[in-house]
């Protein structure tokens, strides 16, 4: 099952109920809290989004480096921080991708179990229209063959529509981009997501192929592109390192709690 909904056979953490699924055991968030806060008194969170330069709480670390088997996509509704329920934003994901590596960076927070939870519960209000915590490995540049932290949390979602309201799944390029360039929610434009998003890429010296393409996609639909913004946000450019990598009418209504922070 974990396959046919295209997840990496790992450690996987659900909201909704203990159970195995194929090679993915699922826990609630009362065990995750336990076991991986409790115990070790220290945790890692994997940010591939807006956490890259957002990340919204006090960390005690910061690492530069990439996942393996996982690529960033747009198949995700945002109806809370940069779109609506009547309109949703598209914000990223991942997608299980053989092969692929996923650029991003790992935050790491100590000071006992306490401020653990506290973030995971911060982390938890912030992502929540993200079904999953996946237990991947990390890896830093230069350091392929073994990684430099194992066990470490990302926040992804469940690739199904049945299954999760707030999966939009792919779309033709030129739709995602008239999407993302109109949406707008409490914390701003799914635009400056998506244009935030790629600088902070590339900054890191990793940009994203798919992301580019996006965003020079958008920058047509809003017809600014060489014109009407400022410097930094004209980012038409081929990435260094290129990386593999109906717009449906959603009911849905924000999540009681939900935060408005940048996601």
């Amino acid at each position: 099952m974990s396959e046919r909904l295209g997840l990496m056979p790992s450690l996987i953490f659900s909201r909704k109920f203990p159970a195995i699924v194929g090679d993915c055991c699922l826990f609630d968030l009362n065990r995750l809290l336990h076991s991986t806060l409790v115990l070790t008194m220290v945790f890692w969170v994997f940010g591939y989004g807006s956490l890259m330069w957002n990340p919204g709480f006090q960390y005690d670390e910061k690492v530069i480096g990439y996942i393996k088997d996982y690529r960033r996509v747009f198949h995700l509704a945002c109806i809370d921080h940069r779109g609506t329920p009547e309109h949703p934003a598209r914000t990223c994901t991942l997608e299980y991708a053989p092969g692929a590596l996923c650029w991003g960076a790992a935050f790491c927070v100590k000071g006992g179990a306490e401020k653990e939870r506290e973030v995971m519960k911060y982390l938890e209000r912030r992502e929540c229209e993200y079904d999953l915590k996946v237990l991947v490995d990390f890896h830093k540049e230069g350091e392929d063959l073994e990684p430099a932290l194992t066990g470490i949390i990302v926040f992804t979602s469940t690739p199904d529509k049945l299954s999760n309201k707030y999966y939009l799944g792919p779309a033709p390029l030129d739709e995602m981009a008239r999407q993302i360039a109109t949406a707008v929610g409490p914390c701003g434009n799914n635009k400056d997501y998506l244009f935030l998003l790629e600088k902070a890429l590339y900054d890191i010296d990793h940009e994203d192929y798919m992301v580019i393409e996006l965003a020079n996609e958008v920058r047509k639909v809003l017809a600014i592109a060489g014109r009407g913004r400022p410097k930094e946000e004209k980012m038409v450019v081929s990435p260094r390192k290129p990386i593999k990598s109906d717009i449906p009418s959603l009911q849905l209504r924000p999540r009681q709690g939900a935060v408005a922070i940048d996601s």
